[in-house]
């Protein structure tokens, strides 16, 4: 007869990771809870890609179309310009039948809406997730699964994920010690324009790009570089702008401090070598934002006691590789998969050792990617040359030939064997 008690799971945070691990851990007798320290009014205004391991989780083991419940568009391909607009390389995605997924282009708030929708629903085995919003951690026990809010509320779980971001309130209870996000050096500019009003303002941009299409493309110098792709069925164009790290230093320790307005008299002076027809583009955004890009270090453990720490606030990456959301899906996946045999409610030891092996899994890929990321800012080309060395495609088939976690790990022992 099965236990009326049911198995509780704590999320920590209810962004991209947190939401993916709702899904992924819902089934019979569970009961999920979400904290969320804002309204969840609305996602950051912006675009974000899923590299085709993230996308094939999302439709592959969890049965969402995002592409359509999402206005995702999947990416024909990379086309690469070096710095005065030749097209110098292009990388074709559709014929990468081998990944079993594909790179899809979202608006973030579309993704994120769609993930929400899924975790809530009432046609998905399992109850519905639970979400709490204006419910701030302030401080977690791991050993007697408790979490503590701002409001001075206390709660209890057998399972605490905590997906809350790289500057995550958990993660001290697990590893000891504080651990601060990491200044690499680098910030991005980054906005998102109509094409209507791209079509209307920029034609000859519109022209040669045309960026209703579905294509990733990067405009590469030698300090920065332009990527740009469309979303919302190509009626938004993203463009991320990279460059070092000049002009904003903001305290690292500070949870907003790493996002301002651009500058556009900067921006032009930074981009000045690239062609007219593409710095126009730039004032036709509304909005103009600038970031410091971050990361963290591999951390020494992802668990403790009843916690395991997910996404970015176990192993931030930059995004040069687009891999931040799909890695949050990659562990969301292994928490499905190796709880998938654990009925009625676990004791601690029994999580203890679950969690270990959630870990061992992760934890060797997820750093080494990290890494690939940082690598991946490397110059796109020798200095005073316009020949593009940067290949995006790099480390492709190691990101992205990822077929589950119990798959990865019986590869991992095999090739160990």
């Amino acid at each position: 007869m099965p236990s009326s008690t049911p198995f509780r799971i704590i999320i920590c945070g209810g962004g991209i990771a947190g939401l993916a691990a709702a899904i992924a851990l819902r089934a019979p007798g569970r009961e999920i809870t979400i904290l969320e320290q804002s309204r969840l009014a609305s996602e950051i205004g912006a675009t974000i890609s899923l590299q085709p391991n993230g996308s094939a989780i999302l439709q592959r083991e969890w049965g969402v179309d995002s592409v359509k419940e999402a206005r995702g568009m999947i990416d024909h391909g990379f086309r690469i310009f070096n710095v005065e607009g030749k097209l110098v390389n292009t990388v074709p995605l559709l014929s990468k039948t081998e990944y079993g997924g594909d790179r899809v282009m979202y608006h973030r708030q579309d993704l994120h809406a769609c993930l929400l929708r899924a975790a809530t629903s009432r046609n998905r085995a399992g109850h519905p997730a639970v979400i709490r919003t204006s419910s701030k951690v302030v401080a977690c026990d791991p050993l007697e699964g408790t979490v503590s809010l701002e409001s001075g509320d206390q709660l209890v779980a057998d399972l605490i994920v905590a997906a809350d971001g790289i500057h995550s309130s958990v993660r001290s209870s697990v590893i000891g010690c504080e651990v601060k996000a990491i200044t690499t050096g680098f910030s991005a500019y980054r906005m998102v324009i109509p094409t209507d009003i791209l079509a209307k303002e920029a034609p000859e941009f519109t022209a040669l790009l045309e960026p209703t299409k579905p294509y990733t493309t990067m405009m590469l110098a030698h300090s920065c570089r332009l990527i740009m792709g469309p979303a919302r069925e190509g009626s938004s164009y993203s463009i991320v702008g990279l460059v070092p790290d000049g002009k904003l230093q903001e305290d690292a320790d500070s949870k907003q401090s790493w996002v301002s307005r651009g500058d556009l008299e900067q921006m032009l002076e930074t981009y000045k070598e690239f062609p007219e027809w593409m710095k126009v583009v730039f004032a036709q955004a509304k909005d103009l934002g600038l970031w410091q890009l971050r990361d963290i270090d591999p951390l020494k453990t992802w668990t403790k006691g009843r916690v395991i720490l997910i996404g970015d606030a176990a192993h931030a990456m930059l995004p040069t590789q687009g891999q931040g959301a799909s890695q949050a899906f990659e562990d969301a996946e292994a928490l499905g998969a190796y709880f998938e045999d654990v009925n009625g409610v676990p004791s601690r030891e029994e999580v203890e050792e679950t969690l270990s092996k959630v870990f061992q899994c992760r934890y060797e890929r997820a750093s080494l990617i990290q890494k690939y990321s940082r690598d991946s800012t490397k110059p796109a080309t020798a200095k005073g040359s316009n020949e593009v060395t940067l290949r995006p495609d790099e480390f492709m088939d190691y990101n992205c030939g990822y077929k589950g976690a119990k798959e990865w790990q019986s590869r991992t022992v095999a090739a160990v064997s």
